[in-house]
């Protein structure tokens, strides 16, 4: 169960552009990489973001990302690509990020035959703490002979807390904290937990926690390198 639910890492970074701000990175070739670990503290894998394009019209942005995610003895498990708009400043994302594409996966690659249905996770350009966010849910489907691979995650009580400092192995950065709500099937399997992200412009997410119904940790992801 714990590979079919990843939790959220929103891999964005931040450049000045038209003297404001975003959570995008604006830089062909800019890298991000992330290791997630389990309730223990023990590495279980880690995700590596490179920017390969950045298309700019006015205000409005699109930044693709190729995802490489890798497991705990640095096997290629898959990759992919992945866009990411900022409209009127809104960003907004792939809900895909919430499960664990691995379960799909066939050669390293996500087959074709793979459905996504739901709305993106959407994100203000500039967060302010005591706002409330837009819900967002997601579905992937896979038709596997003759019975179909299933897996959701829907994310509520989405809310902007606070803006405190956050240390993880890439340095420390003052940080806006997010929290919300997680329900996760897969499998038949429901898991809920609550979500805690700390974002910084110029870096985008640094660290992500998921707690269960009881407060324990369950499983945290953290930049541990930026290259630009």
């Amino acid at each position: 169960m714990k590979r079919l639910l990843l939790m959220a890492v929103i891999m964005v970074t931040s450049l000045s552009l038209y003297a404001q701000e975003t959570f995008f990175p604006t830089k062909v070739g800019t890298v991000l990489k992330y290791q997630t670990t389990d309730k223990k503290g023990k590495i279980t894998g880690s995700f590596k973001y490179t920017i390969t394009a950045v298309n700019v019209n006015g205000d409005d942005l699109d930044i693709t990302y190729l995802v490489e995610n890798d497991g705990p003895k640095d096997e290629l498990i898959y990759k992919e690509e992945i866009t990411i708009h900022q409209r009127d400043g809104v960003i907004s994302f792939d809900m895909g990020a919430f499960l664990n594409k691995s379960a799909f996966a066939q050669n390293g690659e996500i087959p074709s035959e793979v459905t996504i249905t739901g709305n993106s996770m959407k994100v203000p350009a500039d967060p302010q703490p005591g706002m409330t966010l837009p819900d967002a849910n997601i579905l992937m489907t896979m038709s596997m002979g003759f019975a179909n691979m299933k897996m959701s995650a829907d994310v509520t009580n989405r809310k902007i807390e606070a803006i405190e400092d956050v240390t993880v192995k890439g340095g420390t950065f003052t940080c806006y904290r997010f929290t919300s709500d997680v329900k996760a099937v897969a499998m038949g399997i429901t898991v809920n937990t609550k979500s805690i992200e700390w974002y910084t412009k110029g870096i985008g997410t640094v660290k992500t926690e998921s707690y269960d119904k009881n407060g324990k940790l369950v499983s945290a992801i953290e930049l541990i390198e930026v290259s630009r």
